[in-house]
């Protein structure tokens, strides 16, 4: 449904995406992450035809998004950085105007309306000035119009930047119900969205793809991976119970909330063996966890990695 092919984009001497490579399938949702001023965003344009690549293709459902820009357009819903609009248009008459520039039309013209409309909760304000709204319903208007004519394939930059809580929630259903007969990249900075919506995962820094994975493979390259979590009294006299215990590499007491992190020795399991240490020596705990690995870590590890060879 997506493809790059060593796909770049420079601007003189500044290379902002150097020649990645990637495919996304239908019914994948990607996440696209990496800091700022990574490609995330100059990638996401040009798979969209705002911007034409310096070097390298990118294809929407084997149209090529330059050769055959029109009919790539077509198959994509963009919703760019910002969720730029027509602020004087009130939201019905700029969702009317996409449409029209959609070439909607009849039954399928209201029908669409209707579900755009519906799916991200804009009955209340179809009647005012896009320039009146908060941030937050801006950005569901630019959601709306991405939907607008059910594209197959969906470029999302920041979709629940400014949103609530609440409304963050409502999104990322609505992406994941979407995705079922769609495929979409989601760039995002919040790493708890990758978890709630995508199924795969690409880091990127300084115009490079640097990892591939599903969200679940990356977190296992995480040093907390494997690792038992727990808060208990007497921190100090805990952790030099835990020390003892074979497959523990290390034990790390938190100085903020004195809580105790055992770390595994390499690919080993030990929430069986802590569990039996703190019971054979009648320690009390008010909660313990197996951690599944921390994607923030994982991604600070290989960006700063990649800024330290550069």
């Amino acid at each position: 449904m997506i493809e790059t092919r060593d796909l770049s984009k420079r601007y003189g001497d500044l290379v902002a995406v150097d020649g990645i490579r990637f495919s996304v399938q239908p019914g994948q949702v990607l996440g696209f992450l990496g800091p700022n001023g990574a490609g995330k965003s100059t990638t996401m344009k040009m798979l969209a035809g705002f911007l034409t690549p310096s070097a390298g293709s990118a294809s929407i459902c084997g149209y090529d998004v330059v050769e055959s820009a029109l009919a790539a357009k077509r198959l994509v819903g963009y919703l760019p950085e910002g969720a730029p609009s027509y602020g004087e248009m009130s939201v019905r008459g700029f969702l009317e105007f996409v449409a029209d520039v959609r070439g909607l039309s009849g039954d399928a013209r209201r029908r669409q309306l209707d579900d755009a409309i519906g799916r991200l909760s804009l009955q209340g304000v179809m009647h005012q000035s896009i320039d009146t709204l908060s941030k937050g319903f801006k950005r569901r208007v630019g959601l709306a119009q991405a939907i607008l004519h059910d594209p197959k394939v969906l470029i999302l930059d920041e979709p629940t930047d400014g949103l609530d809580p609440n409304q963050k929630h409502e999104v990322r259903a609505l992406i994941q119900a979407m995705a079922k007969d769609k495929t979409i990249i989601v760039s995002t900075h919040i790493l708890e969205e990758v978890h709630a919506v995508c199924n795969r995962a690409i880091i990127i820094a300084r115009g490079k793809v640097l990892a591939d994975d599903t969200p679940s493979a990356l977190e296992a390259r995480s040093r907390f991976h494997q690792a038992v979590s727990l808060t208990a009294e007497n921190a100090a006299a805990v952790r030099d119970v835990l020390v003892r215990i074979g497959d523990v590499a290390a034990v790390e007491i938190d100085a903020q909330d004195q809580r105790l992190t055992a770390f595994p020795r390499k690919g080993k399991a030990i929430f069986a063996s802590v569990v039996e240490a703190l019971r054979a020596n009648a320690i009390q705990v008010r909660e313990i966890a197996l951690e599944q690995g921390r994607l923030d870590e994982v991604f600070r590890q290989i960006t700063t990695s990649a800024q330290e060879a550069a």
